[in-house]
């Protein structure tokens, strides 16, 4: 499946497999592991080597955080969005002033090559005087922006099985959930609730 790094950053907020929910972004430390994860995403704009995080960086990137999900949880309106943060999410225009915000904060000039055989790709030219801390935060708000306006947006939907938070990008036309163990997870919720309903109506009818 393809990995963007919009969607990694939204499911750091994920189920823990015990029935809550976990942050990979509560600590500096965690956030160093997502950010060491992320290397092959940021390797054009970020070496990941230089990133000291301290407690600011890691605010700012859970602020980023904050508003990308809230412009994930307008993507799949009229569907409800993640439960994590349904009731308090960032209002969508704060969120999407916050993201351009931080997306501007470096500038990016895209230059083209053509070699003589082949498609001319489009590379980025990264101000040298920008700080380490300024290109990831810039990097990862350019991510966001880039996934918001692609066509995977389309397909994006906030999993429905219970206790799942994550949002996933819809691969096949029949999927509903983000990955098979939710399904079966999903699954089992239905039959256990057919099942009390059954019951309930016999309990009734006697």
């Amino acid at each position: 499946m393809e990995r963007w790094l919009a969607l990694e950053l939204a499911s750091t907020i994920r189920h823990d497999g015990d029935g809550g929910v976990t942050d990979d972004l509560a600590t500096t430390q965690g956030t160093t592991r997502w950010i060491q994860a992320q290397a092959d995403h940021l390797a054009e704009a970020v070496l990941v080597g230089e990133i000291a995080v301290d407690d600011g960086l890691r605010i700012e990137i859970v602020e980023l955080r904050r508003a990308v999900r809230a412009l994930f949880a307008r993507a799949v309106s009229p569907a409800s969005p993640s439960p994590a943060d349904a009731r308090r999410l960032m209002p969508a225009d704060q969120a999407l002033a916050h993201l351009n915000s931080v997306a501007a904060r470096e500038t990016v000039i895209p230059q083209l090559d053509w070699p003589r055989q082949g498609t001319p790709p489009v590379a980025r030219l990264l101000p040298a005087e920008s700080d380490p801390h300024t290109r990831l935060m810039a990097a990862l708000a350019r991510a966001a922006i880039e996934f918001l306006s692609g066509p995977q947006r389309e397909q994006l939907r906030a999993c429905t099985a219970p206790r799942c938070v994550r949002y996933f990008v819809k691969s096949h036309g029949r999927q509903e959930w983000c990955k098979p163990s939710c399904g079966n997870r999903a699954r089992a919720a239905r039959h256990y609730q057919r099942q009390r309903l059954a019951a309930s109506d016999r309990s009734t009818s006697s």
